[in-house]
């Protein structure tokens, strides 16, 4: 992935430009519904632009990042990531020309969904469920709708049609009459101000695998004309959304099959949903980014040495995905991956640094990931605001002592008690197993069980292939 200052220079130039007018009832919406998935930054980012425009225009004078910059008293790191979110979310089409002068930019602007669109996405709609909770969803949605003129049945509609109010005559009875149809269309190069449908979050169809889901049904099961374009577009979605892959999809699918053989795009949503309330107790996923973001990643292009690889690593996998690592290619378990899931909501740690605990964790408790040690470090690393892996592993280093206290269960010793025997720890590569300043640590008993023995081997061996790049 590019570095921000790569894609984007202060001294860069750029327009904003609107896909379509927008209205100031979209202020709430993307105040009330979006900020909670994309965050004030993001918000602050796209009001800003919008201000940028003339009232009633499409398009702004140019400007440099540096004015951006200092308006909203923000880095262009943290800018040029607010963008990729705003893109992300359809709110935001950005177009770049490289010149002789340097490169410039056109920021256009993209309407948000209407509320009736958003609250039946089916994608977003869920996730901000998860965001805000039912409470506060539900009063968002009475917030968003009011009584339709429908619900007064003692009214009678007595509005006219157009022909019944207005009269038609010949053209050649008009005194001004279009001489072709360019009169009618607008200049080259132009367009009417107008409002922009606006666009659902879509993933790309290519993202899943349906050569394995098609070859998992029969066609006498169902036939392949019932896979359209609509219900591929669901079923990446929804595979996204919640995790499936094409074989569980298969299951999924057979039950949203109609007595006509087609598939039924709402029972799909249902059946998706019930599944993953199913495997994971009532829950609802939640809008992550799925491995460490980008302005938390060190600047590491080509890594040189074996720390940096581990780091580079750490930052490009998912906590999920390193579990199946260590494992060698093992699904994790239900009851990990809602320890990792808590960890990360509960905590707010980074993907990157959900890594380093899981590692450090596992080394520690004889390849246990233990529910109640692996809270209390996260505990303090959220504390610490610990938001990179780099940060993540010197603190490790720093607090082992402490660590090592907890994993045994102990208090931490007093000036006074003499200090017990410590027995030597399985550590990763990158702990500095001696710090300056320490005592050597003792020697494992004898009696160690060499079963632990044959898993740390095998352990040390998995994160070799780690930072190998595999």
């Amino acid at each position: 992935m590019a570095q921000h200052w790569q894609e984007t220079l202060p001294v860069d130039q750029y327009i904003v430009a609107s896909g379509g007018l927008l209205h100031e009832y979209d202020r709430k919406v993307l105040t009330f519904l979006y900020q909670p998935l994309i965050g004030p930054a993001c918000l602050s980012l796209y009001m800003t632009l919008w201000a940028e425009l003339e009232e009633n225009r499409l398009w702004s004078e140019p400007v440099k990042h540096h004015n951006l910059m200092s308006i909203m008293d923000m880095n262009l790191k943290d800018i040029f990531h607010a963008r990729q979110k705003l893109e992300g979310m359809g709110l935001l089409k950005t177009y770049v020309k490289n010149g002789d002068e340097g490169r410039s930019f056109i920021y256009e602007l993209q309407p948000p969904l209407t509320p009736e669109q958003f609250f039946l996405d089916g994608m977003l709609n869920v996730y901000l469920y998860r965001k805000v909770g039912k409470n506060q969803f539900l009063r968002l949605k009475r917030f968003f709708s009011d009584k339709s003129v429908a619900s007064k049945p003692d009214y009678d509609e007595v509005t006219k049609a157009f022909q019944d109010v207005f009269l038609s005559v010949p053209t050649d009875a008009l005194k001004h009459n279009p001489d072709s149809a360019s009169d009618l269309r607008a200049e080259d190069g132009n367009s009417f101000i107008g409002r922009t449908e606006p666009s659902k979050i879509q993933i790309d169809p290519e993202e899943f695998n349906f050569d394995l889901l098609l070859g998992g049904l029969k066609e006498s099961l169902i036939p392949k004309k019932a896979f359209t374009a609509r219900v591929k577009e669901a079923i990446s979605n929804l595979a996204f959304l919640y995790g499936i892959d094409a074989l569980k999809m298969k299951n999924i699918v057979l039950s949203a099959v109609n007595s006509e053989n087609e598939i039924d795009i709402e029972e799909l949503r249902k059946a998706a949903r019930d599944w993953y309330q199913f495997e994971y107790q009532d829950q609802l996923p939640a809008l992550l980014d799925r491995v460490q973001p980008a302005q938390y990643k060190a600047d590491i292009d080509k890594p040189k040495t074996k720390e940096e690889e581990l780091i580079h690593y750490f930052e490009k996998t998912s906590p999920r995905q390193l579990l199946i690592d260590i494992s060698g290619g093992a699904e994790p378990s239900k009851a990990d991956l809602q320890i990792i899931e808590e960890v990360m909501f509960k905590q707010k740690l980074m993907p990157g640094v959900v890594n380093v605990l899981v590692q450090y964790v596992m080394l520690k408790t004889d390849m246990k990931l233990a529910k109640g040690y692996i809270d209390k470090i996260a505990s303090h690393w959220s504390r610490k605001k610990i938001s990179t892996v780099n940060e993540a592993m010197q603190l490790a280093k720093n607090e082992h002592r402490q660590y090592l206290d907890w994993a045994d269960g102990k208090k931490a010793p007093t000036s006074q008690g003499k200090r017990k025997p410590v027995r030597k720890e399985v550590l990763p590569d990158w702990f500095e197993k001696k710090r300056e300043g320490e005592p050597e640590q003792q020697t494992e008993s004898p009696d160690m069980d060499p079963d632990f023995e044959i898993e740390k081997k095998k352990l040390e061996e998995e994160l070799k292939k780690f930072k190998s790049g595999r």
